[in-house]
């Protein structure tokens, strides 16, 4: 344990946020994702759900100013259907540590697996509610 790191951080998820540069992205994976086999490193993190993972990552990691869309997510299939609550509490979560980001970004499907392969790392959920996928871009840490 540390002070001032949630324990819902595992040693290699900050091992693997601490390595990340500016623009690298990783992907916050429900449990549906295909996480192991869509090919950049997958870290572990069953039983836990996204919102607390980015309520805990966020204090240490920085989301990236130069870009339209520091937030991407996956858009509902049509015909499918989506808590729409999973986007709003992503949205609050992420206002309250950068208030400054813009709107999320939505890609289709297909697309965003293909994002997700390009990431530096995926993080396996425990998380079972549809769409609750999300691609964080890394920042420039700020001067403190």
């Amino acid at each position: 344990m540390l002070i001032g790191i949630s324990p819902l951080i595992s040693p290699s998820l900050l091992e693997t946020l601490h390595r990340m540069g500016h623009g690298d992205e990783v992907v916050f994976a429900d449990a549906h994702f295909p996480a192991e086999s869509i090919g950049p490193r997958c870290i572990r993190a069953d039983g836990l759900l996204i919102q607390p993972l980015l309520e805990a990552i966020l204090p240490l990691f920085a989301l990236d100013t130069f870009v339209p869309s520091p937030v991407t997510m996956m858009e509902v299939v049509p015909g499918d259907t989506a808590d729409h609550n999973i986007e709003k509490s992503y949205q609050q979560t992420i206002s309250r540590h950068w208030p400054e980001t813009p709107q999320f970004e939505k890609i289709e499907r297909f697309g965003f697996y293909k994002r997700a392969s390009a990431a530096f790392a995926v993080v396996a959920t425990g998380d079972t509610a549809k769409y609750a996928n999300i691609i964080l871009k890394k920042g420039v840490t700020p001067l403190t």
